[in-house]
């Protein structure tokens, strides 16, 4: 008889139920992933631990990945769970270099739910998928109980093309390499959180949820050497500047000055007592490239209206200890850990 093993790797006494931390990006998320799926899981493309997994095929690489939408409102300002889904899914495969080909998509709904809120999210995929050039080839339908599905969930699978010999992945970061940012942080989560709690701010805030794809693209065609690219969803820039960090073996030094956030964004944050850094976004990514060619890329990026505001945010050295430190404004380092816990569920 095989023997799978009876003990759980994350430690029962600490935690006997998952908890809302366990999905929002942080620590516990982390520790969920790497003691638990990825021991059960282990392969080389687990382990280039990226948003996607890179395959070779007889007519050249492929990427593919998949993602669960379970953000609550459905609609927010800028958005909503259709449109999200369409865009998360490319944008991961942007992260893995490769251009986004097709789409499955899979509708978890609770009885109960009205046929017209089915109909615009339906509206909502279709159109985001051709804006974003994807086909939806593929899906599923199941239906639970009252009460058991909140609404609807999403679940989408992409499959893209790798037209370049980079090797775009945590651990091709190097020290040297500058960090961009494509835009201002924290929109996304503010806008649905403004919309969940009922706040009223003197303008509203609007989701920052778009594709990356074409922007991705047009860094590859002039020939950058891009080592690594991330989108800064569930836990912002400071989760996953830590992932990288931690992967690469290598430490990333943030200036404050440069980080770009709205006023409104940081306003609300600071009402709610929240970082921006950890504040999730869905149309927004990091670049590590060479020095060398940050300004090029700057030009690239600031060309497409959904990176206008891209900066360079930071720079990666040999030291991992403590794998990511900002140069507050002033001129004091402070430690940019990972949260233990949760600041906004359900946000995508």
């Amino acid at each position: 008889m095989t023997d799978f093993g009876l003990a759980c790797p994350i430690p029962l006494s600490d935690y006997p139920t998952v908890t809302l931390a366990h999905g929002g990006g942080g620590r516990l998320m982390n520790h969920l992933i790497e003691r638990m799926f990825m021991a059960a899981f282990r392969n080389p493309h687990l382990d280039r631990r990226h948003d996607g997994a890179v395959f070779e095929t007889g007519g050249g690489r492929l990427a593919i990945t998949t993602d669960s939408y379970v953000v609550r409102p459905l609609f927010f300002p800028g958005g909503d769970i259709g449109s999200l889904a369409v865009h998360g899914t490319v944008n991961d495969l942007a992260m893995c270099g490769a251009r986004p080909l097709h789409l499955t998509v899979a509708l978890i709904l609770e009885e109960g739910l009205p046929m017209d809120t089915l109909w615009r999210v339906t509206q909502s995929l279709a159109e985001a998928a051709r804006a974003c050039e994807v086909s939806i080839v593929a899906g599923d339908t199941k239906v639970v109980d009252r009460g058991k599905g909140d609404g609807l969930y999403l679940n989408t699978s992409g499959i893209g093309i790798l037209e370049h010999a980079l090797d775009i992945r945590p651990a091709s970061v190097r020290p040297g390499d500058v960090v961009l940012v494509s835009g201002d942080l924290g929109r996304h989560g503010m806008a649905v959180m403004a919309v969940r709690a009922g706040l009223e701010f003197e303008s509203e805030i609007e989701s920052d949820s778009a594709p990356l794809s074409r922007v991705v693209q047009a860094l590859l065609r002039r020939n950058l050497e891009i080592h690594c690219l991330r989108d800064l969803t569930r836990g912002g820039l400071a989760s996953a500047l830590n992932e990288i960090a931690a992967t690469a073996r290598v430490g990333v030094t943030l200036d404050e000055a440069e980080v770009p956030v709205r006023e409104d964004v940081r306003g609300a944050c600071e009402v709610l007592g929240l970082d921006p850094l950890y504040v999730a976004n869905e149309g927004r990514f990091v670049v590590f490239l060479p020095e060398r060619e940050a300004e090029v890329a700057l030009e690239i990026l600031r060309a497409h209206e959904v990176c206008r505001e891209a900066r360079r945010v930071g720079f990666v050295h040999e030291d991992p200890q403590p794998p990511v430190t900002l140069l507050t404004t002033m001129g004091v380092h402070r430690v940019v850990d990972m949260l233990s816990g949760e600041q906004l569920p359900r946000i995508c």
